[in-house]
């Protein structure tokens, strides 16, 4: 029984899209790792909970085939902020993320440079001061 558990997720691993723009990120990566160290030896591998096993099957097979989206349609393509699905993916690109990390870190090497402005000597001064 454990065999055909294992081609259910190989099957589904190999159905779920991977998104190419969130590189190591993405849940299809992210499911593909934890199917692999699920079932170690393949077919032969011993599952000690069949039964959430299989719950955990259906639930992203669900989600897989879009069960949730079509039950439960939404009135507009945009989040409360007014941001739409495309954008979001444009923000939450490595990409981006990167870009937004980097300016991160301008932003704080510019404050440690004003706050660490001052010369060595006067450094030196106040901790003799004390």
């Amino acid at each position: 029984m454990a065999a055909t558990r294992y081609r259910r997720f190989l099957k589904l691993c190999e159905e779920w899209p991977r998104d190419e723009s969130k590189k190591g990120r993405d849940l299809g990566t992210f499911l593909r790792q934890r199917v692999a160290h699920a079932f170690r030896e393949g077919e032969n591998t011993q599952i000690s909970d069949p039964e959430k096993c299989d719950q955990m099957y259906e639930s992203l097979a669900r989600i897989n085939s879009s069960f949730y989206k079509e039950k439960f349609p939404r009135a507009k393509d945009t989040s409360f902020t007014g941001v739409t699905v495309e954008e979001c993916r444009v923000l939450l690109s490595t990409g981006s993320m990167q870009q937004m990390d980097e300016e991160k870190k301008g932003l704080w090497k510019t404050l440690m440079e004003r706050f660490s402005s001052k010369s060595p000597e006067e450094g030196a001064e106040k901790a003799t001061e004390k």
